[in-house]
């Protein structure tokens, strides 16, 4: 009994731990499993932006009409979309605007950048619009503008 004691307590020179190819092959397979999933969600997230943008875009269109159907006109770009929370200064008729604003909060696109708005627009009383992933004008794919023209 003793001996077999001493014997699992004193293990020969090699037989501690894993070897190095085990652990090659351990690591390639999670490399492997984290591929295959970046692959699938990764596009999944991307869609989701997108698809905020749009949503958050049609919110604030309505809020947009809200506010020209009350107040006979959209803001200006001066003004920009801040006279949705507040009413801006200057109103011909401030009784008009509507206690609490036409939105709770001006929300940022999916990107952290904030929404642009231009009025009047080249063809429609207003631009409004995200620059989309990389935050400037034009580009391709996610990089593409997400807008509305009204």
């Amino acid at each position: 009994m003793q001996h077999l004691t001493r014997r699992l307590l004193h293990r020969r020179k090699g037989e501690e731990g894993f070897t190095l190819t085990e652990l090659m092959v351990v690591i390639f397979i999670l490399g492997l499993l984290a591929t295959v999933v970046l692959i699938n969600v990764l596009p999944s997230r991307d869609q989701a932006m997108v698809e905020k943008a749009r949503a958050d875009i049609g919110t604030l269109e309505q809020a947009l009409e809200l506010y020209r159907l009350d107040l006979n006109s959209y803001p200006t770009t001066e003004q920009g979309l801040e006279a949705l929370v507040e009413p801006p200064a200057g109103l011909t008729r401030p009784e008009r605007y509507r206690t609490g604003g036409y939105i709770r909060g001006l929300p940022d696109d999916p990107w952290g950048n904030a929404y642009q708005y231009v009025a009047p627009g080249q063809d429609a009383p207003f631009e409004l619009y995200s620059l989309g992933a990389d935050g400037s004008l034009r580009g391709e794919g996610l990089d593409a503008d997400i807008g509305a023209n009204s």
